[in-house]
Protein backbone atom coordinates (compact mmCIF):
# COMPACT_ATOMS: atom_id res chain seq x y z
CA UNK A 1 0.00 0.00 0.00
CA UNK A 2 1.39 3.30 -0.83
CA UNK A 3 1.74 5.81 2.09
CA UNK A 4 0.55 9.17 2.03
CA UNK A 5 2.66 12.12 1.14
CA UNK A 6 2.49 13.44 5.01
CA UNK A 7 4.35 9.99 5.97
CA UNK A 8 6.69 10.70 3.24
CA UNK A 9 10.26 13.00 4.58
CA UNK A 10 10.11 16.06 2.50
CA UNK A 11 13.24 15.86 0.54
CA UNK A 12 13.14 19.45 0.10
CA UNK A 13 14.76 20.87 3.55
CA UNK A 14 18.72 18.81 3.40
CA UNK A 15 18.69 18.93 0.11
CA UNK A 16 20.98 22.38 -0.26
CA UNK A 17 23.88 20.81 2.60
CA UNK A 18 23.57 17.42 1.41
CA UNK A 19 23.66 19.08 -2.07
CA UNK A 20 27.16 20.62 -1.43
CA UNK A 21 28.48 17.57 0.46
CA UNK A 22 28.01 15.63 -2.53
CA UNK A 23 29.62 17.66 -4.66
CA UNK A 24 32.51 18.27 -2.80
CA UNK A 25 33.10 13.81 -2.34
CA UNK A 26 32.42 13.69 -6.03
CA UNK A 27 35.71 16.22 -6.67
CA UNK A 28 37.72 14.69 -3.86
CA UNK A 29 36.39 10.68 -4.97
CA UNK A 30 37.09 11.32 -8.98
CA UNK A 31 40.38 13.10 -8.31
CA UNK A 32 41.72 9.98 -5.96
CA UNK A 33 40.45 7.53 -8.92
CA UNK A 34 42.62 8.61 -11.16
CA UNK A 35 45.57 9.02 -8.60
CA UNK A 36 44.88 5.14 -7.21
CA UNK A 37 44.64 4.24 -10.87
CA UNK A 38 48.27 5.47 -11.94
CA UNK A 39 49.76 4.27 -8.54
CA UNK A 40 47.73 1.30 -8.57
CA UNK A 41 49.57 0.52 -11.87
CA UNK A 42 52.76 1.76 -11.47
CA UNK A 43 52.84 -0.05 -7.95
CA UNK A 44 51.71 -3.84 -9.22
CA UNK A 45 49.09 -3.22 -6.18
CA UNK A 46 45.83 -4.85 -6.03
CA UNK A 47 44.40 -3.22 -3.02
CA UNK A 48 45.25 0.34 -5.12
CA UNK A 49 43.93 -0.88 -8.00
CA UNK A 50 40.65 -2.28 -6.40
CA UNK A 51 40.63 1.13 -4.31
CA UNK A 52 40.43 3.46 -7.85
CA UNK A 53 37.79 1.34 -9.07
CA UNK A 54 35.84 2.17 -5.41
CA UNK A 55 36.70 5.92 -6.02
CA UNK A 56 35.07 5.71 -9.56
CA UNK A 57 32.27 4.08 -8.20
CA UNK A 58 31.73 6.20 -5.51
CA UNK A 59 31.98 9.38 -7.78
CA UNK A 60 29.47 7.74 -9.94
CA UNK A 61 27.08 7.39 -6.61
CA UNK A 62 27.42 10.78 -5.60
CA UNK A 63 26.59 11.99 -9.57
CA UNK A 64 23.69 9.97 -9.17
CA UNK A 65 22.48 11.18 -5.83
CA UNK A 66 22.69 14.70 -6.96
CA UNK A 67 20.74 13.37 -9.92
CA UNK A 68 17.32 12.63 -7.86
CA UNK A 69 18.13 14.67 -4.65
CA UNK A 70 14.67 16.12 -5.14
CA UNK A 71 13.10 12.97 -6.05
CA UNK A 72 10.62 10.88 -4.12
CA UNK A 73 11.52 8.51 -1.48
CA UNK A 74 10.73 5.99 -3.47
CA UNK A 75 12.78 6.81 -6.64
CA UNK A 76 15.29 7.84 -4.59
CA UNK A 77 15.35 4.45 -2.59
CA UNK A 78 15.52 2.89 -6.24
CA UNK A 79 18.77 4.56 -6.88
CA UNK A 80 20.02 3.14 -3.48
CA UNK A 81 18.70 -0.33 -4.66
CA UNK A 82 21.17 0.33 -7.62
CA UNK A 83 23.87 1.23 -5.93
CA UNK A 84 23.70 -1.33 -3.43
CA UNK A 85 23.99 -3.24 -6.28
CA UNK A 86 26.55 -2.06 -7.36
CA UNK A 87 28.52 -2.51 -4.15
CA UNK A 88 28.20 -5.88 -3.68
CA UNK A 89 29.34 -6.40 -7.43
CA UNK A 90 32.37 -3.94 -6.64
CA UNK A 91 33.21 -6.68 -4.06
CA UNK A 92 32.33 -9.57 -6.47
CA UNK A 93 35.14 -8.17 -8.82
CA UNK A 94 37.96 -7.44 -6.38
CA UNK A 95 37.68 -10.93 -5.65
CA UNK A 96 38.26 -11.97 -9.17
CA UNK A 97 41.19 -9.57 -9.09
CA UNK A 98 43.05 -11.44 -6.08
CA UNK A 99 42.63 -14.42 -7.73
CA UNK A 100 44.67 -12.91 -11.03
CA UNK A 101 46.81 -11.34 -8.59
CA UNK A 102 47.67 -14.25 -6.95
CA UNK A 103 48.41 -16.27 -9.78
CA UNK A 104 50.70 -13.75 -11.36
CA UNK A 105 52.92 -13.66 -8.19
CA UNK A 106 54.05 -9.99 -8.33
CA UNK A 107 54.68 -8.12 -5.30
CA UNK A 108 53.69 -4.58 -5.14
CA UNK A 109 55.88 -1.72 -4.58
CA UNK A 110 55.55 -1.14 -0.74
CA UNK A 111 56.59 2.92 -0.61
CA UNK A 112 54.13 3.78 -3.47
CA UNK A 113 51.98 1.88 -1.82
CA UNK A 114 51.98 3.55 1.76
CA UNK A 115 52.36 7.30 0.13
CA UNK A 116 49.43 6.80 -2.13
CA UNK A 117 47.49 5.06 0.69
CA UNK A 118 48.25 7.57 3.33
CA UNK A 119 46.62 10.54 0.44
CA UNK A 120 43.24 8.76 0.53
CA UNK A 121 42.93 8.10 3.85
CA UNK A 122 43.38 11.91 4.25
CA UNK A 123 40.77 12.35 1.22
CA UNK A 124 38.21 9.82 2.98
CA UNK A 125 38.29 11.08 6.43
CA UNK A 126 37.78 14.41 5.09
CA UNK A 127 35.12 12.89 2.86
CA UNK A 128 33.34 10.76 5.48
CA UNK A 129 33.43 13.39 8.28
CA UNK A 130 31.62 15.84 5.87
CA UNK A 131 29.28 12.85 4.77
CA UNK A 132 28.67 11.99 8.97
CA UNK A 133 25.56 14.47 9.25
CA UNK A 134 23.21 12.31 6.90
CA UNK A 135 23.93 8.73 8.22
CA UNK A 136 20.55 8.06 9.49
CA UNK A 137 18.53 10.07 6.47
CA UNK A 138 16.74 7.42 3.85
CA UNK A 139 18.62 4.79 2.03
CA UNK A 140 20.44 7.22 -0.29
CA UNK A 141 22.04 9.24 2.32
CA UNK A 142 23.22 6.02 3.76
CA UNK A 143 24.67 4.50 0.72
CA UNK A 144 26.57 7.88 0.33
CA UNK A 145 27.78 7.57 4.19
CA UNK A 146 28.57 4.03 4.15
CA UNK A 147 30.52 4.53 0.92
CA UNK A 148 32.61 7.14 2.77
CA UNK A 149 33.17 4.97 5.77
CA UNK A 150 34.29 1.82 3.84
CA UNK A 151 36.68 3.87 1.62
CA UNK A 152 38.42 5.32 4.80
CA UNK A 153 38.56 2.18 6.43
CA UNK A 154 39.82 0.33 3.54
CA UNK A 155 42.79 2.71 2.96
CA UNK A 156 44.19 2.56 6.55
CA UNK A 157 43.89 -0.98 5.77
CA UNK A 158 45.95 -0.46 2.36
CA UNK A 159 48.62 1.47 4.46
CA UNK A 160 49.05 -1.56 6.98
CA UNK A 161 49.38 -3.85 3.83
CA UNK A 162 52.41 -1.70 2.47
CA UNK A 163 53.99 -2.23 5.84
CA UNK A 164 53.19 -5.90 5.61
CA UNK A 165 54.24 -5.68 2.18
CA UNK A 166 57.73 -3.87 3.05
CA UNK A 167 58.39 -6.29 5.55
CA UNK A 168 58.36 -9.33 4.07
CA UNK A 169 58.39 -8.73 0.25
CA UNK A 170 55.89 -10.85 -0.01
CA UNK A 171 52.13 -9.91 -2.28
CA UNK A 172 50.16 -11.17 0.93
CA UNK A 173 49.30 -8.32 2.93
CA UNK A 174 47.89 -6.70 -0.52
CA UNK A 175 45.64 -9.77 -1.02
CA UNK A 176 44.56 -9.65 2.43
CA UNK A 177 43.36 -6.12 2.08
CA UNK A 178 41.93 -6.19 -1.04
CA UNK A 179 39.66 -9.07 -0.05
CA UNK A 180 38.63 -7.15 3.01
CA UNK A 181 37.79 -4.25 0.79
CA UNK A 182 35.62 -6.83 -1.51
CA UNK A 183 33.90 -8.04 1.76
CA UNK A 184 32.90 -4.52 3.66
CA UNK A 185 31.46 -3.83 -0.58
CA UNK A 186 29.51 -7.60 -0.17
CA UNK A 187 28.06 -6.07 3.41
CA UNK A 188 27.39 -3.09 2.86
CA UNK A 189 25.64 -3.75 -0.44
CA UNK A 190 23.52 -6.20 1.41
CA UNK A 191 22.30 -3.66 3.90
CA UNK A 192 21.79 -0.74 1.45
CA UNK A 193 19.54 -3.08 -0.95
CA UNK A 194 17.65 -4.20 2.45
CA UNK A 195 16.69 -0.67 3.69
CA UNK A 196 16.57 0.60 -0.53
CA UNK A 197 14.01 -2.52 -0.80
CA UNK A 198 11.87 -1.73 2.47
CA UNK A 199 11.17 2.09 1.55
CA UNK A 200 10.00 1.27 -2.34
CA UNK A 201 7.45 -1.15 -0.62
CA UNK A 202 6.32 1.31 1.72
CA UNK A 203 6.47 4.15 -0.76
CA UNK A 204 5.26 2.78 -4.06
CA UNK A 205 3.90 5.85 -6.22
CA UNK A 206 -0.44 5.94 -6.77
Amino acid sequence: MACTCSHEPAPIKPNSKFRTALWIALVINLSMFFIELIGGAYAHSSSLWADSLDFFGDSVNYGISLAVLSASLYWRATVALLKGITMALFGVVVMAKVIYAYIQGIPPEAITMGIIGIIALLANVVTALILYAFRDGDSNMKSVWLCSRNDAIGNFAVILAAVGVFGTGSLIPDLVVAVIMASLGLTAGYHVIQQALVERRMNVPE
